[in-house]
């Protein structure tokens, strides 16, 4: 799997299944009808590796990747829309 920028006006999300964080972000972003692409770092060791590179060696979920290239850990859903309009 390559960690690759998703589509404009997308994100991916990278989760784990028992993340409630995740959870409530996913239902946000669906009300707010932001697409995403949903990685579970469990299932997937190199977006495991990837989220571990932007969050200072830990596997912190929710971490959105947006088409820019950069990345946030736990963003607000407020956020999530302002990064991309």
């Amino acid at each position: 799997m390559t960690i690759e920028a998703p589509a404009p006006g997308t994100v991916t999300m990278f989760t784990t299944s028992w993340c409630g964080y995740c959870v409530r972000l996913k239902a946000q972003m669906g009300r707010e009808g932001i697409n995403y692409t949903e990685v579970n770092i469990e299932e997937h060791p190199q977006s495991a590796e990837f989220v571990m590179k932007v969050n200072g060696g830990n596997q912190t979920v929710p971490t959105l990747l947006f088409p820019d290239g950069s990345a946030a850990t736990n963003p607000s859903i407020n956020e999530v829309k302002a990064r991309l309009a």
